[in-house]
């Protein structure tokens, strides 16, 4: 086991890419196990680590994030959103948070949602008044919402890695603790806006909010098609996720008049290097899995949180500050495949609902997004408005105590990420 921890930490020390990371480090460690024999057995996990059928959705989702994107559906989202909030003081503010709910999940990276509402909200913010800090830290802080409500690419990834959870159940448990996130922003924005006086918009007539309204109306089915027939069992997830797919293309073609083949081309494009990377991970995180397994480093972890307390509530805790650190270093992905092979087994050891903290883990390593040393989304929020990256971090401080609030509450409760699963049973 010491070879190949040993191996993992040089390697991602050096900076070697994540997946590669993980492929030596099992390949070291199935090596010191057993030999040239074990070695054999490499090759048969990485190929059954991506030959899952339900990982035929994860290509659908980004493409037809993608479509959504290159035919400008997020307008139109953005503009109904702001027909509802035009007359509130601080109503971009609002709209930006709002826009990531209607937008959620579809790209399954944070930081894919903060390029696409942060390259339209942000310098729309700045014209009206807004500070540019103040605009990246709620783009980049909202936008971490879009994996935890569903569809999400991540939870697909997560249903992939360990198969004691169904994807269904973890769609359905995402449904509350992203609601909560955005709810905990809105409050915080509500308060913000009007402490610091920031501007409303003349009232939208009516009309025009019924044409915004109607505009969007076709952007917002995408994700009702995708959940409504997984939820009702007409449809799997693989079969929901490609009826998304051409339901985008066709709204994007034909209704909005949007779409151009170059512009669908650089959306197969997108989906192609973001599906390699996602599946390549996939392959070398089971190589890592199947030596955790092998090993008994899932014990090990177990009898260390054991003894680090015996509160269930602090162990938690001390869980999730250790998957904020990995993720400040790490993407949600990579940092995911990385270490839930090992600390899942280990929480359910100890007792822990596995669905109650797959929901947990998922939105800890999200928050983990906008949390400095690094935080990507943020830092990119940063470059898309202009603005030191520090003075970003300052703003975005308020947000983040409301996120550790949420994060509190889902520890303390876990029926906030059990009960709608539950209804589905």
């Amino acid at each position: 086991m010491t070879p190949a921890i040993i191996a993992f930490v040089v390697l991602l020390l050096i900076g070697a890419p994540v997946a590669v990371v993980m492929a030596m480090s099992g390949l070291v460690g199935g090596y010191t196990l057993g030999g040239e024999r074990m070695l054999g057995i490499i090759a048969d996990r990485m190929f059954s680590g991506v030959s899952g059928f339900l990982l035929i959705a994860v290509p659908y989702f980004i493409f037809t994030a993608e479509l959504m994107n290159q035919g400008g559906l997020t307008h139109k989202l953005i503009a109904f959103n702001n027909a509802l909030f035009g007359r509130v003081r601080g109503a971009l503010s609002h709209v930006n948070i709002s826009v990531s709910v209607f937008f959620a999940g579809l790209t399954g990276a944070a930081i894919t949602d903060t390029v696409a509402i942060g390259k339209i909200m942000i310098p729309e913010m700045k014209k009206q008044g807004y500070d540019a800090e103040y605009a990246a830290a709620i783009t980049a802080c909202s936008s971490i919402i879009g994996p935890i409500i569903p569809p999400s690419v991540v939870m697909v990834v997560y249903a992939t890695l360990l198969r004691d959870i169904s994807v269904i159940d973890l769609f359905a448990g995402g449904i509350i603790p992203g609601l909560l996130m955005a709810g905990a922003l809105l409050a915080v924005s509500f308060f913000l806006a009007w402490k610091r006086g920031y501007p409303k918009q003349a009232p939208t007539p009516f009309k025009v909010a019924i044409f915004a309204f109607l505009a969007a109306l076709p952007a917002m089915f995408v994700p009702l098609i995708i959940l409504g027939g997984i939820l009702s069992g007409l449809t799997t997830i693989t079969e929901a996720s490609g009826f998304a797919a051409v339901y985008a293309l066709a709204i994007g073609a034909f209704f909005y008049r949007s779409l151009s083949w170059h512009k669908v081309w650089q959306a197969l494009v997108v989906t192609v290097r973001f599906s390699g990377v996602v599946f390549f991970l996939l392959a070398t995180s089971a190589v890592l899995g199947w030596f955790v397994t092998r090993s008994g480093i899932a014990r090990d972890a177990a009898g260390l949180i054991t003894t680090a307390s015996d509160s269930a509530f602090l162990q938690l805790m001390l869980v999730c500050v250790l998957l904020i650190l990995i993720g400040t270093v790490m993407d949600v992905l990579p940092a995911l495949v990385v270490i839930a092979p090992v600390l899942v087994p280990a929480m359910i050891q100890l007792g822990f609902d596995p669905l109650h903290f797959a929901i947990l883990m998922i939105v800890v390593l999200n928050i983990a997004n906008v949390t400095p040393p690094v935080g990507m989304t943020l830092m990119t929020a940063a470059r898309i408005a202009e603005v030191p990256y520090e003075r970003a971090i300052l703003a975005s401080l308020p947000f983040y105590f409301a996120y550790v609030a949420v994060v509190v509450l889902l520890a303390l409760f876990p029926i906030l990420s059990t009960w709608i699963p539950s209804l589905l049973h």
